[in-house]
């Protein structure tokens, strides 16, 4: 049975719960068809967007089952673009990306599955309504069948990345800013991490980045690769905004130690060449770390840049073992947001 935790309730780590690393295996995908015009401005970029969701749902639907979440309005839509490639559910949504409204699923490492609702305000505010958004987590894990937590920190899923080996990064721009939590310390918010990821060992990077419609998620910064591995974006040139702020988060990784206790490995994964301007007028948050890891597979973004290739080599280095696949996905940045952000993996467990 399906059911929040009180507060009387024990908390995931007291039931044994932790978030696992992406690469292990995935039962299915989960994502949303875009749902709002406002971040994509108008409704030619929005119908690009869609189209570029499709592809990526079709592209990871090669390697998993996909589940896609879309409004009773688009459900004709959706079924169309995609092809029968994915299973459709129709439920409400006031936005699309599935990463950061989604649930953080959580694993007992036995065969149990769980999953996080944190607190969502619209990405600080930035975006209303989000009532159907606040509580799709929870709606997903009784799809799913999977307890749920409802823990009391403003997060989003691409603000958190997990080693599942006890290791979670995030920055301090996102859960630091008074936006999401301005009553919650370092400290305070170090130690729901603990209680609700099972993490032993937080890595924050910094502030500064570019990236304001998210305030700095990890997930277009950095990543782990495989336990005492990282993989950081590098800007290409001292000319981009943020080159200062990515060399800063290296120099904390270089210094740092994961949960085991091991200096880490550190990739650096090329940024794109050319920055491009967002329809905003601002930076597009363009980033290769912006990956999906789908079961045999890695999903790489592409950007129509001198670098695409480059990163995907340094990708294909970092997993040998799966098969390569770059979409360009330009249309979707437009958005805010990324590959990685317009996915949420299920364990399989």
């Amino acid at each position: 049975m399906t059911k929040p935790c009180d507060a009387a309730s024990p908390l995931p780590v007291q039931d044994g719960f932790f978030m696992p690393a992406e690469w292990e295996p995935h039962r299915r995908t989960w994502m949303c068809w875009p749902a709002s015009v406002e971040p994509f401005g108008d409704g030619e970029r929005l119908f690009a967007a869609k189209q570029a969701v499709a592809l990526v749902a079709r592209a990871i639907a090669a390697f998993e089952p996909v589940a896609l979440v879309a409004k009773a309005a688009d459900m004709a839509e959706a079924r169309l673009s995609t092809g029968g490639k994915v299973q459709l559910i129709e439920a409400a949504l006031d936005d699309s990306w599935a990463r950061d409204i989604g649930p953080t699923f959580l694993s007992n490492g036995a065969g149990m599955l769980s999953g996080i609702q944190w607190q969502f305000n619209g990405w600080g505010g930035k975006y209303a309504p989000y009532t159907n958004d606040k509580n799709f987590a929870s709606r997903v894990l009784t799809l799913a069948g999977a307890k749920f937590y409802e823990a009391t920190l403003v997060a989003e899923g691409g603000a958190l990345h997990s080693d599942g080996r006890g290791t979670v990064m995030t920055t301090e721009q996102c859960l630091l800013n008074p936006n999401r939590n301005p009553d919650l310390s370092k400290e305070e918010i170090e130690e729901t991490l603990r209680l609700y990821l099972g993490a032993r060992t937080v890595l924050w990077l910094g502030s500064g980045f570019s990236d304001h419609e998210t305030d700095g998620h990890i997930d277009n910064i950095a990543c782990f690769a495989a336990p005492g591995r990282v993989i950081i974006g590098m800007p290409a040139s001292r000319s981009d905004p943020d080159f200062l702020p990515a060399r800063e988060a290296l120099r904390r990784l270089k210094a740092a130690r994961d949960a085991e206790g091991r200096n880490l490995e550190i990739v650096e994964l090329p940024q794109p060449k050319h920055p491009r301007a967002s329809w905003r007028g601002g930076k597009l948050p363009a980033s290769y770390v912006n990956f999906y890891l789908p079961n045999g597979a890695v999903i790489i973004p592409a950007f129509d840049d001198p670098n695409d290739e480059a990163a995907r080599s340094v990708l294909a280095d970092c997993f040998p073992q799966r098969d390569m696949v770059q979409i360009d996905a330009l249309d979707i940045v437009e958005g805010g947001g990324g590959i990685h952000c317009i996915t949420q993996q299920e364990p399989q467990v």
